[in-house]
């Protein structure tokens, strides 16, 4: 890959200073060549790079080929033209993935719909038991879950942030605010990771992977169906259930026409973890290697980390540079002109698989100004990291509180830093999962890891973001 370097031109922002997102990865011309010789050859290049080195290819494809059609997919790449598929639901559906979804769950999935009265009327029941008043409790409970990992982690100078953190903190959140804690902690963590590897990663259909789905399903409905049973036996010996997610729904009075059933909240309820154990904790470590790589924003963000509100703008630039979903799959349901009245208007044919990327629309200098600085003013509309849309994140409003306290708690520790590779290297499932994300605490150790640079520590190739 070449790289072009800025000459002495400094923006005003917290950019690298040493990358332009310019076309000259040559990507296109392999894979031309590829297809030429080999279609399922082309393919697989195309699925490396988006693994490996996405930025630079999304970079390529927005400026020579921003809706890239391939025999097997269409990537868009610009911010309008993602927008466009992702706020037209019923041409550009979650078919991609919602089948898997309900295999997996045994029943029809509200989220694995499209603006039907079932997808509209129970998404509207969640949204309202998701009360966005409660984002100051959530943050407040979040921030005991953290620093409670954290008091535990700090003698030792060092935390595995995935599973010493991260997922502990989603999946606390899960046991007490959304009443869902699992029959423990790592099993629930073990059937979100196999459904949703299912439904967003298993791009090759690898029936392992399916079967992997359709059992932890199994087991998480099941279980759900044992707790909501033990609530109603609660509420009929005339005890009251606790007040989180799960009890409000079992306590609601619903008009008898809303056939919202023990059946639906069910499912809906096996909806909540689903959408957060995976995305959740990838996004904090995303958002924590992103500020790593940039010692001197680090430091200003750490500096202002006793007040939220001045402290959480970091976070969302930070997952502005690597969100956690980079690809949002869609299925084109007929014909349709993209980008239409544009130089690069397409036809998308029924029956395309479409992978819009958030990833790339977010560093679209067509709409989003100086797109490789790091700035803090940015307007919510340009983050895509939530997506957009009929399905962006239901629970947007907690999701975001849970996100920038656990990284707010843990950069109000001082010595916050990478370890040396292998260690200090995120290792990750499906190239998506994040495993392991090991960090250094406090000053013990400080002068050995020093030795190295952030992006050595970081066991990245210096590549922005």
């Amino acid at each position: 890959m070449i790289i072009v370097v800025r000459s002495g031109i400094r923006r005003k922002g917290y950019g690298m200073g040493a990358v332009d997102q310019a076309t000259t990865g040559g990507h296109l011309e392999r894979y031309d060549e590829a297809l030429a010789r080999d279609p399922m050859s082309a393919f697989s290049l195309v699925r490396e790079w988006m693994r490996t080195d996405w930025r630079s290819l999304f970079a390529e494809l927005r400026e020579r080929r921003p809706i890239f059609v391939t025999p097997a997919f269409t990537v868009v790449t610009r911010f309008a033209d993602v927008t466009e598929v992702l706020s037209h639901e019923q041409v550009f559906s979650v078919r991609a993935f919602g089948p898997r979804l309900d295999a997996a769950l045994g029943a029809p999935f509200m989220l694995g719909r499209d603006a039907t009265p079932m997808n509209w009327r129970e998404k509207g029941l969640m949204q309202l038991m998701l009360d966005p008043r409660d984002a100051a409790d959530v943050r407040e409970l979040t921030g005991c879950l953290a620093d409670e990992l954290l008091d535990a982690a700090w003698p030792d100078g060092r935390l595995e942030a995935v599973n010493g953190l991260f997922r502990p903190v989603a999946l606390g959140v899960c046991a007490r605010y959304f009443g869902v804690p699992g029959p423990d902690p790592q099993t629930l963590g073990r059937w979100t990771r196999a459904i949703v590897a299912d439904g967003f990663a298993n791009f090759l259909g690898d029936p392992e992977i399916q079967a992997a789905s359709v059992r932890a399903g199994t087991e998480l409905v099941g279980y759900l169906r044992e707790r909501l049973a033990e609530h109603r036996a609660t509420l009929r010996a005339g005890r009251d259930l606790p007040d989180d997610v799960f009890a409000r729904l079992v306590r609601s009075s619903l008009p008898a026409g809303a056939d919202v059933t023990d059946d639906r909240i069910v499912i809906n309820m096996a909806g909540l973890p689903l959408g957060f154990v995976e995305s959740a904790p990838g996004a904090m470590v995303e958002a924590v290697e992103q500020l790593l790589l940039r010692p001197r924003v680090l430091a200003e963000a750490a500096a202002v980390a006793g007040d939220p509100e001045r402290f959480d703008p970091y976070v969302w630039e930070a997952l502005r540079f690597s969100p956690f979903f980079k690809l949002l799959p869609r299925l084109c349901e007929r014909d349709h002109v993209l980008a239409a009245g544009t130089p690069r208007s397409t036809v998308i044919p029924a029956g395309t698989f479409v992978l819009a990327a958030p990833a790339s629309a977010m560093f679209d200098a067509a709409v989003v100004p100086e797109p490789d600085e790091f700035r803090l003013d940015r307007p919510r509309h340009h983050q895509l990291f939530f997506g957009s849309g009929h399905h962006a994140c239901l629970g947007v409003h907690l999701a975001g509180a849970v996100i920038a306290e656990t990284v707010r708690r843990l950069l109000l520790r001082p010595g916050v830093r990478p370890l040396p590779p292998p260690a200090g290297r995120v290792e990750r499932t499906l190239g998506i999962f994040p495993d392991t994300f090991a960090l250094g605490l406090g000053t013990e150790g400080r002068v050995a890891a020093e030795g190295l640079g952030t992006e050595e520590r970081l066991g990245i190739d210096g590549r922005e973001g």
